[in-house]
């Protein structure tokens, strides 16, 4: 039997609220960095506006997290600018059966990102990098790193993330926007 997408997004949170139900000040207060460094262009802002399909955005994270700090603030920016994309996110560890569900290579990383349709149903995954952000990784390295969880505001890795972003949100919007069942429904 497929794993209930839909059931876990009703019971997900907002994005506000689930950093106050599971974030420190410090916590708060790295996602709110990275949320005002986010800026989107004209362009890329217009092409949120353009979504026609309402997408369900499940995002399972960790306010401690430093992958989810640079990147879960661009998923909200992307919910303010578009009327079409509700996202609601889950803590990790409040969900063990999600958690083991949305394993990659064995291990429960975040963030984790599942779309679905309008009913619910599911469209995609994606998470916990993005690929300009493995791209940066493997440059690196040279040997044992961790990351701080923050990206500054003239750290160019920032702008690449949010465009890898916006990438898989426009494909998921165009499966959506190309879907035989929904064009029926909305007779288009």
């Amino acid at each position: 039997m497929p794993f209930d997408f839909s059931k876990r997004f009703d019971s997900a949170i907002k994005y506000t609220d689930f950093l106050d139900t599971h974030g420190t000040p410090s916590d708060q207060h790295k996602w709110q960095g990275v949320f005002d460094s986010v800026h989107l262009s004209d362009a890329q802002t217009q092409l949120l506006k353009g979504f026609k399909r309402e997408m369900n955005v499940l995002c399972m994270a960790g306010a401690w997290c430093g992958d989810c700090v640079k990147q879960c603030p661009i998923f909200h920016q992307f919910e303010k600018v578009s009327s079409k994309i509700q996202v609601r996110f889950i803590d990790r560890d409040a969900d063990p059966e999600l958690a083991g569900e949305l394993k990659v290579c064995g291990g429960s990383r975040v963030p984790q990102v599942v779309f679905l349709s309008e009913e619910n149903k599911l469209v995609g995954r994606y998470g916990d990098r993005t690929l300009s952000a493995y791209r940066r990784m493997a440059s690196q390295l040279s040997g044992a790193a961790c990351s701080t969880g923050l990206m500054t505001e003239g750290d160019s890795g920032l702008a690449a993330v949010v465009q890898d972003w916006l990438n898989e949100f426009e494909r998921i919007q165009l499966i959506l926007r190309t879907s035989p069942g929904l064009r029926r429904l909305h007779g288009d």
